[in-house]
Formats: C-alpha cells, sequence, structure tokens
C-alpha cells in the first residue's frame, strides 16, 4: 500500500488532472451507468454548538468504479471542523483509501484534504466551461476559507483571459491573508486581486462569481450582479445553511448540480428556494446536471444574452474516487509517497 501525504498529493495532483478525471468518469457514468456505484452518505453531525465550540459533522462517502478494466473501493472519511481556523487548520480534514476489488488489497492511504478542495474546484471549472460567458473577464470570490484557493485555480485554469479578481470575506483581515498567498503560491496566474471591504463591490462587475461560504441567508440579490453573470455556489451543504439567495435563484436561466439525488438533502440554497411559498422556483425547474453538460445532453446559450447561470456543488464520493483513483494509479506506477505492507 502506498501511503501518501498531503503534501506528496500536492506535487503530483494538477488542477487539469482532476478535471480530466472528473469529465471521465461523468463520460463513463452516462454510457455505462452500472460501472459507478455511489450510495449516499453518512452524515452525522458532531458536537453541540456551544460558546466554546461549533457543531462540525462527519460523512462516510463510499464509492465503487469500475474502469473497463479493473474495478475500485474508494472510500473518503470527512470530518467537518468549523472551529478549525482558529487553529490554523483546514475546515475540512480527510482521508480516502483506495482498494482492488478483486484481491481486496488496499492500494493507496491518501491524505483527502487537498484533494477534496481540488475535486471541488474541478467541478466548478467544468460547469464554468459550459456555463459562463467565453468572454469572461472578472472574477469575485466570495468567502476566502480552504476551498476558495483552488476554486480560484480552477477558474483561471479553464478562462486563462481573466486578468481581474476582487475578494470578499467577512473578515476583511483573511481576504488580505487569501490575496497574499494566492499571488504567493500561483504565481502562474498574472491577475489583480483586490480586496473589497462590501460583497456589493466585488461582484458589481463579476463576470463569474464563486461562493464558499457556511452563510444561513443569501448573500446578495439578483439586481445587484450582472445579468449574464456565472455563479459556483459550493458552501451551504447543509439544509439550514443558504449562500444564493432566492431572488438570483429565480433569475436563473440555468440552474445545475453536480449531485441532484444529494442536493435534495444537502443543498440549502435550492431546498429552502423549493420550501418558500413566496419563491417561483421548484426542483422541478432543475435544468439538470453536471452529467448532462459533459455529455451535451443539454446545452446552454453562452452569447452576452443567456442570462445569469448557476451551478451548485454539494459534492459526490464518486468525484472523490475519480481523482484520488488517478492519484493511486500514479503512485502505484512511479513507486510514490511510503510503502507500507499491511
Amino acid at each position: 500500500m502506498q501511503v501518501l501525504d498531503i503534501n506528496t498529493v500536492k506535487k503530483q495532483l494538477t488542477m487539469s488532472m482532476a478535471i480530466n478525471a472528473i469529465e471521465d468518469l461523468l463520460k463513463i457514468q452516462s454510457y455505462h451507468p452500472a460501472w459507478v456505484k455511489t450510495p449516499e452518505r453518512l452524515v452525522i453531525t458532531t458536537l453541540k454548538e456551544s460558546d466554546t465550540h461549533g457543531s462540525g459533522s462527519h460523512l462516510s462517502m463510499p464509492s465503487v468504479v469500475f474502469d473497463g478494466s479493473n474495478e475500485y473501493a474508494v472510500v473518503k472519511l470527512v470530518n467537518i471542523c468549523p472551529d478549525n481556523p482558529k487553529r490554523d487548520k483546514p475546515t475540512t480534514m480527510a482521508t480516502i483509501t483506495v482498494s482492488d476489488n478483486e484481491t481486496g488489497e488496499m492500494l493507496a492511504f491518501l491524505d483527502g484534504i487537498y484533494i477534496t478542495q481540488v475535486r471541488t474546484a474541478a467541478l466548478s471549472a467544468i460547469a464554468t466551461k459550459h456555463l459562463a460567458n467565453p468572454a469572461s473577464s472578472v472574477v469575485a470570490v466570495i468567502g476566502t476559507g480552504g476551498m476558495a484557493y483552488e476554486q480560484l485555480n480552477a477558474i483561471l485554469t479553464v478562462c486563462p483571459i481573466i486578468k481581474q479578481v476582487y475578494i470578499w470575506n467577512r473578515t476583511l483581515d483573511k481576504a488580505q491573508q487569501f490575496m497574499d498567498r494566492f499571488k504567493k503560491e500561483y504565481p502562474q496566474w498574472q491577475v489583480d486581486i483586490r480586496v473589497c471591504d462590501t460583497i456589493a463591490n466585488a461582484i458589481k462587475n463579476a463576470d463569474i462569481i464563486n461562493i464558499a461560504t457556511r452563510a444561513t441567508k443569501g448573500l446578495f440579490e439578483a439586481s445587484e450582479i450582472k445579468p449574464d453573470a456565472h455563479i459556483n455556489a459550493v458552501g451551504a451543504y447543509q439544509a439550514t445553511m443558504k449562500e444564493v439567495s432566492n431572488s438570483v435563484i429565480e433569475a436563473s436561466t440555468s440552474i445545475i448540480i453536480d449531485d441532484a439525488e444529494g442536493g435534495l438533502h444537502e443543498a440549502g440554497d435550492l431546498i429552502q428556494a423549493n420550501d418558500n411559498v413566496d419563491c417561483t422556483w421548484t426542483w422541478d425547474k432543475l435544468t439538470g446536471t453536471l452529467e448532462d453538460l459533459v455529455n451535451k445532453k443539454i446545452r446552454v446559450d453562452l452569447s452576452q444574452d443567456k442570462g445569469i447561470t448557476l451551478f451548485k456543488s454539494v459534492g459526490s464520493a464518486r468525484f472523490d474516487a475519480a481523482v484520488a483513483l488517478t492519484i493511486a494509479q500514479k503512485a502505484k506506477k512511479e513507486g510514490l509517497g511510503q510503502l507500507v505492507e499491511l
């Protein structure tokens, strides 16, 4: 078994690799549905909210993938710890195992923190390729937690003409730290990054808006953004959370989700819109899934008149599996990480 820590994973995993791995999985899933098996993930609330700590979650996320030659079991174990930024640790802590289903042999044990960040960002990148105006030149980043770095990296990967980035975070010094770190760790992107003191200033000229927060109500209204903006919403992962307002959802001409089944329980933005009697949006108006986009089962007009487009991500074990399996196979072939005999 190859053991890969976060530093090894970071050295080997590129955004392009993750994007390609997930797109390949979505194509396999479309043509061979039985090749990808992903039961609903188990979510357990952890700790009781108090003055000393926040309530988090434990997630168990299994998936079985057949690639045409071999079948693998990939399991991600996650702890979401909202107080971790105060400890200088990522909010999402994760590990991933990859096993050969024919022999039961465990092939790899990987740190899952970076894989989770990259696969989530890769989903947004894929959605952006299909939903954003190709002439997009301005990005807004709302929320500068651990997910935000790779979210921005992903958008710049698929939209290399972008030169302007506006960022906002509830705590402005965190936004400043994000800007400084991004410039240092991603020097390949020659973009102008500016910290904004309000969300309104960050989003008003944005062609693409990335949101990753734990908000419980919509952060901005449709009237505050460009009429053809594209939004990637990857926070609000529980039914009680909401970062996309009902007015934005109602104004969106296309709403795409990565996992439709999981979204019914976890996409707080859409769940609350559906349940609100004053909101005109309901689940039957969902445009489709990321799989539909990649396999051209649905097409979205990308002209300047396309309207607001929204991608909602709740995540799924199969996306982790696609990326983790790519790294595990590379590790076995090249002898990466530490070899451990069980």
